[in-house]
Parts: C-alpha cells; structure tokens; sequence
C-alpha cells in the first residue's frame, strides 16, 4: 500500500500512525503477531517477538498470513531482512515434536536431524533425555515433560506438544443452556481449545470468559481442578457453574483458607495452592488427590511464580488458561507458553464491543497540579517514597468529587491502591470502602447492594481489581495503582465492559498528578489500552469543576 498506516523498520519495530483512517483495521491484523511497545499521541511503536510470532502460529497464523499483513499496510517496503527473519522464527514452530511412543515413553522427534542434534547436545536439555532409538528421535525422561518444553523455548526451538493426555475420572457435565447460549466466538475458542488439548484463551473482561470454561468442561466430562485468584472469585465460578450447568451444589468443592473440600469439581485458590508449613506447600497433595482430567487456570496472568514449578509437574493433564491479557508484569510469558500451553485464541476487545457483547468505553487521563508545598515534598523525597507521594496527593480528592457529581445517577467505582488514601476517599464521599481487610460476606453485601443500585459509590481497593461481577458498574476513578502494571489496567477497565441495562457508556477515568513519576507510570499502563484500540483524552482537572 503506497500510504499505508505501518512504516516496518529493519529492527523488527513497526510503527502505526493512529490518525491514519486506516489505522484500526491495520492495528487488529497487526496485535496477532506483534506486542505494542509504546503508545504516546500520534505514533504507536509495536515490536514483532519471537513468542509473539509462535503464539501467533500455535493460534493458526502462518508466516504468509503475517507478513502479508505487512505487506498489506505499510508505507515502505517491508525490509527483506524482516521478511527472512520472520519467516524463519515461525518456522521453527513445530520442528520439534513431542509424543509417545507405542510404549508410551516420551519422545522428542524432528525430521531435521541438525536441529535434534543441537538440541541434544546442550547442557540443560542433555540430562533429560534417556534414550536415543532411533536417528530422528530421543526419548524423554518421564518426569521431564514440563522441564524439556520450558528449555527448550529458551534456546529458540519451541516443541509442539502432541503426548496427548490422560482422560481423568469421567464426570457427567452439561451445558443447562436454558435461555441462554454460547455466543460464536466463545463456542470458537472452546473448539480450537479442545482440538488443540492444552492453551490458553485470551477474552476482554465482561466476554465470559467463565462461560469458556463451563463450555470446556462439558466438553471434556471429566473431573475438573479449577484455580482462582481469591475466596470471591471462587464463589462466583461456583454460582456461574451452578447457573450454566448440569452440576450440582454437591458436586462442586471450595479449597481456599476457609474451607478444604475435595469434589469432582473443586475450585481452589492460588494462595493456597502456594501457602508453605515448614518451608514445604502444604496443600501439593490437591493437585493428586483426584484423577484430574481437566485444570483450569483463572486470570492465567497472574498465576504465582511457584506454581509454574508445580504446573511443570502436570503436563499429562489438559490444562486451560483464561486471561484478558497475556502480558506479565515479571516477564514470565515464556512459562506460561511452555506450561499452560501457546495461546489457542484472542478475540479483540474492540470487535467484541462491535459485536454488542460488551460495552463501548471511553478513557481519560485527568492531569492534577500539586500545590507549591507538596511540590517541595514530592521533590526532597527519596526516589522509593515519589510514587506514592504522587499518587496519593491530596489535590486529587477534590476532583474525583468534580467527577463524582459529573456522574450523577450512574454507578461509580472509586479505586485505590493506598489503603490510607482510600479511608480518605470514602470518608470525603460519604460511601462504603472494600478492601482486602474486609470480611468477605461483608463484600459480597457491598457489591449486591452496588449490583442493585442501593449503593451508587464504592470505594475498592485492588481487591475488585479480579473476578468481580460489577454489570451496571459504568464509571470508574483510578486514583492510584500498581505503578505501571498493564495488567491492572487490563482488569479496572474490565470491571466496566459488562453489557448494561442502562446502556451507559463506560468512562474511565486516571487522575495523574502532574509532572511527577506518576505520569510517567501511567504511560505505561495505557499501553494495553492503546493495544487494545482504546484513546486516551488528555483532560486538565481545572476544566472539570467548571
């Protein structure tokens, strides 16, 4: 295309220009296969990776589908360096292939025999293999499956895992689809995830995302581990399964701090999955304490560092992760790849909201002066003490209440990482506060008072930030987070695309203290929603009280 969108550059960056009237078409083709890097105004830099490419591949994108999206949209000819290169990476998907034999070993098979022979040779990868029967083969040691995929990823040559699995306990499960069904895109992921075996589904927060999983267990009927972030999101999975389901309240567990229930269907929590007794996990016995045909991981993003070490321990079961966004805010992509599974399927958020089944979102970045005296604050503190001081200024109290009555009549969520700030918020709003302190029933009569519109304000901590059910939820105040952390965005904006009643559309809001290293943070968060084709306004707090 001579006035393409897209100028591809021989680095293996890709730069959009987002005025360009074909911008978004060429942003959704070009999010299969390349990570967004930086998104500011006019230019958005995205960088084609490695496992960008083979996540694009396991999900059924070839090297031609990609590079003529390239082609299709740039500006200048796509480099030949760029070309070659993208050619070869995607290439080196599926070169390895591990199976079983008629045995039932494991077996590591390539019809090239001088990717076989580097791979055997290194020294990581050496120990793991026991055997070598024939000139296109190697057998695997049996406990090594997880360990072999995870090194090898890490030295270029990703295996395609086709070992299959064990079937589990059989279980009787249905789809209760009375008044409901399946939209196409979720019955789609379920599909290309029960062919595939393994993976994992990436789905805006408010696409049903739990409904994939529900559809994924019927499908497979056997007995299923389901793990979660928290006590609440396991609930809601409960009422969901309970709702969309065959099953039975005696046929579903809770295993989290509370309660210890082993069931063919149990939904357990990451904390206790990782909570140590004399420096051992207490609770390893879980992940065997049934013939586990199925294991679902929840908000896969956000899976603790030790369980990757267990989930190496459970490539023989068919694993299914679930996620808005595959980005990880510790650089662990490359596990989840190894050991979930690749991704098996990404819907944009962007068509999904065309599609009607979320809602339409706006989003602002409010900019907050401090005064003179916090200014000197913010300036003699130490370099760990800034962020906080910036996020938390006093300044942004007055204009989350300019917002606040802007929003008159809609449901509003106020959030907060610091809990001294949100004792703050909630006092100067005269609403009810959640966070990680509060018990859970008490939350639970929060939300449904919210959920109902007894309650029009709420202030949360990060504790909201998961799994929670918020549908006429329509305005949403970040004051604070996690730094940059893409992730968190990914989950505020999703407590606000649930489809609503009152077809509102969603606003949300980031108040930033300006000129500080809050701001600078925060350009790192909107990079997902810049991914994700959401703009950003740039708005002066001083235009809102007017």
């Amino acid at each position: 295309m001579a006035d393409g969108p897209l100028i591809v550059q021989s680095d293996r960056t890709v730069l959009l220009e987002v005025a360009h009237p074909d911008a978004e078409s060429a942003r959704h083709e070009l999010a299969i296969f390349a990570e967004l890097e930086r998104a500011p105004e006019h230019i958005h830099t995205y960088r084609v990776t490695r496992l960008g490419l083979w996540n694009a591949r396991a999900a059924g994108h070839d090297a031609e589908d990609m590079l003529a999206t390239l082609d299709r949209w740039s500006r200048f000819p796509v480099p030949p360096s760029v070309s070659i290169d993208i050619a070869d990476t995607v290439g080196r998907y599926g070169r390895l292939v591990i199976e079983r034999n008629e045995d039932g070993e494991l077996i590591l098979r390539s019809t090239d025999a001088a990717v076989l022979a580097e791979v055997s040779k290194n020294k990581r990868i050496q120990p793991l293999l026991i055997g070598h029967p024939s000139s296109d083969s190697f057998v695997i040691d049996a406990w090594a499956r997880g360990q072999i995929k995870q090194e090898l990823l890490k030295i270029g040559w990703p295996a395609e895992d086709l070992a299959g699995y064990t079937p589990g306990t059989p279980h009787p499960i249905d789809l209760a689809e009375d008044g409901w069904h399946l939209r196409p895109y979720q019955r789609q992921a379920v599909d290309i995830f029960t062919q595939g075996g393994s993976g994992v589904v990436v789905l805006p927060c408010g696409a049903g995302k739990t409904l994939v999983g529900a559809a994924a267990m019927a499908d497979t009927k056997t007995t299923t581990l389901i793990l979660v972030t928290n006590t609440v999101s396991a609930r809601q999975w409960r009422d969901e399964l309970l709702k969309r389901t065959s099953l039975t309240p005696e046929e579903i567990g809770e295993y989290s701090g509370q309660t210890k229930e082993i069931k063919p269907v149990t939904i357990a929590t990451y904390q206790i999955l990782t909570a140590k007794r004399k420096g051992q996990y207490a609770h390893l016995a879980l992940l065997d304490a049934l013939d586990w045909g199925l294991i679902v991981y929840d908000e896969v993003h956000l899976l603790p560092a030790p369980v990757f070490k267990l989930t190496a321990d459970l490539q023989a079961r068919r694993r299914l992760g679930l996620t808005a966004t595959l980005v990880r805010e510790d650089g662990r992509e490359g596990d989840v790849f190894s050991l979930i599974g690749p991704k098996r399927f990404d819907a944009p958020w962007k068509e999904i909201e065309a599609q009607g089944f979320i809602s339409p979102a706006v989003c602002y970045e409010v900019r907050v002066d401090l005064p003179a005296g916090d200014r000197l604050e913010y300036a003699a503190a130490a370099d760990d003490e800034r962020y906080r001081l910036a996020a938390t200024a006093p300044a942004k109290i007055g204009v989350v209440r300019d917002l606040v009555a802007r929003h008159e009549g809609e449901r509003i969520l106020i959030i907060g990482q610091y809990l001294d700030q949100i004792d703050v918020l909630a006092e100067a709003l005269n609403a009810p506060k959640i966070t990680g302190q509060t018990p859970i029933d008490e939350r639970e009569e929060l939300y449904q008072a919210f959920r109902v519109g007894e309650i029009s304000v709420l202030v949360v901590s990060k504790v909201a930030n998961f799994s929670i059910d918020l549908p006429e939820a329509s305005v949403a105040i970040q004051v604070s987070g996690s730094f940059g952390s893409r992730q968190e965005e990914a989950q505020r904006l999703g407590r606000l695309l649930r489809p609503k009643q009152s077809n509102h559309t969603a606003s949300f809001y980031t108040l930033i203290a300006r000129d500080t290293v809050d701001q600078d943070f925060a350009q790192n968060r909107q990079r997902f929603l810049a991914e994700q084709g959401y703009a950003y306004t740039i708005l002066d707090a001083h235009s809102l009280a007017a």
